[in-house]
């Protein structure tokens, strides 16, 4: 048949990923062993009849169809001894893996980042910790192909420069932060997410740089609105400031990852934390937006068909244990003396705060027709505290406020400074207050939010 197709009007080349054993009569067969034939033509069946003229293609048909090979070439009674039909097989292209190295092998993306190589007898995770770029745990070795298909999670360019990364001021490009989410253990549909998180963390009012310094508690804390949450799969039900969901852990991380092994924020060099936190490993969930309530995201002016990621400087996370107030009334007083407790109970507009209201709790709320907004009005009358009561000595405590403040009355937060979000499991009447880093506002971190592009 290939001999009759050589007899046509139209010069026939072969290429052929295996065998040779057959008469291809005056056509010209190339051994296509290392596959860049069969990939440049983005071959997936074989075989593959393909029409081309003056260098670009025309046609094209998958499998042996008689019907359609002879319409294609203009030769008729090809194969006559042939089945009038077959579906043909996959090409040696679409191996499992196979495709991700042609890629790299063959220039579909070029990498500017050093590759290290390692020793036969090395063991590629203990590399990856003798070399320094772990958080602690174990990582995911960052080879050619894992980035590689990182790097298809998202449309943007591979050498895309973020901006520069504190603390080194170091241009952060796609490519190096598709590194650091491969080590995280970040799956490709997820690369939109960090990259939005990592821009953000480059926005100045975040005040990334101060934060990596601080000798106080804080991380970047990442919270995900819209329909990238539910897309990439992230957990705001239960556990979801715990383990368990791949998404949250690996998103956060990422970030983190980037912040240490591109901006160099490593602990005991500029990472001067006292103690501190277990979020510095990863701090990462999405908001329940099964309610009325806006969620943050809207509130921050985005709409609430788009996807955002908002970085707040963040501490631990404490309790609110409340199960007995069924109205709003009485629990937003517990919320409100659960938050006075922020940085220090005599300490007022140090840190910012977000509060996490858990579906029993936000019900009793909603039941009584209170949006979140009504909730913000309250607790922020409830948290306008008497100045006496606030200085420094007063209540026998040396800590607090400047004697200047005693005749006035202070409200906790400054505008802007405290959050609400829905989020959490079902069952449990319990609430939590994640306080932020002390350093808030235009001398430290302002909460900042970014949209999420493809």
């Amino acid at each position: 048949m290939l001999a009759q197709l050589a007899g046509g009007s139209l010069p026939l080349t072969v290429i052929v990923q295996d065998t040779a054993d057959f008469d291809v009569g005056r056509g010209q067969q190339i051994a296509d062993d290392s596959l860049e034939w069969s990939w440049q033509l983005n071959c997936e069946i074989v075989p593959t009849l393909i029409h081309r003229a003056k260098g670009a293609e025309v046609d094209r048909t998958y499998g042996w169809f008689r019907e359609d090979w002879e319409k294609l070439s203009g030769v008729s009674g090809l194969g006559a001894d042939l089945p009038a039909s077959r579906p043909g097989c996959g090409s040696k292209t679409q191996d499992p893996g196979v495709a991700d190295r042609l890629a790299i092998r063959f220039g579909a993306v070029k990498f500017n980042s050093r590759e290290v190589e390692i020793g036969e007898s090395e063991d590629p995770i203990e590399a990856c910790h003798e070399r320094g770029w772990s958080d602690g745990l174990p990582v995911v070795p960052p080879t050619p192909e894992r980035v590689y298909r990182m790097l298809q999670g998202t449309t943007r360019k591979a050498d895309e420069v973020l901006g520069l990364m504190p603390p080194d001021l170091v241009p952060c490009t796609v490519e190096k932060v598709a590194i650091n989410a491969v080590m995280a253990g970040c799956k490709p549909e997820y690369m939109p997410v960090v990259l939005a998180a990592v821009e953000a963390a480059l926005i100045d009012e975040f005040g990334m740089h101060g934060l990596l310094c601080t000798t106080m508690f804080a991380s970047p804390l990442v919270l995900v609105n819209g329909p990238a949450a539910k897309r990439v799969g992230m957990n705001s039900g239960v556990n979801c400031l715990g383990q368990g969901n791949r998404a949250n852990a690996s998103i956060g991380r990422a970030l983190q990852l980037v912040v240490r092994n591109i901006g160099g924020g490593r602990p005991g060099e500029i990472d001067r934390a006292t103690m501190g936190t277990p979020g510095k490993y990863t701090f990462c969930f999405a908001e329940a937006e099964d309610s009325d309530w806006d969620s943050l995201a809207v509130e921050r002016g985005f709409s609430a068909d788009q996807s955002v990621v908002t970085l707040f400087a963040a501490e631990g996370v404490q309790a609110i244990v409340d199960q007995k107030s069924r109205t709003p009334e009485s629990l937003a007083r517990s919320f409100a003396l659960s938050l006075r407790s922020v940085d220090h109970y005599k300490l007022v507009m140090h840190g910012d705060a977000m509060l996490v209201v858990s579906p029993e709790h936000c019900r009793v709320f909603t039941d009584a027709g209170w949006s979140k907004a009504r909730l913000h009005e309250e607790l922020g009358r409830l948290l306008t505290l008497p100045g006496k009561d606030l200085v420094m000595g007063a209540q026998g405590i040396t800590e607090g406020m400047p004697e200047n403040f005693a005749g006035a009355d202070l409200p906790k937060f400054r505008p802007g400074g405290l959050m609400i979000v829905r989020a959490g499991g079902p069952a449990g009447l319990f609430s939590a207050v994640i306080a932020g880093w002390a350093a808030s506002g235009p001398t430290g971190s302002t909460p900042v939010s970014k949209e999420v592009l493809a």
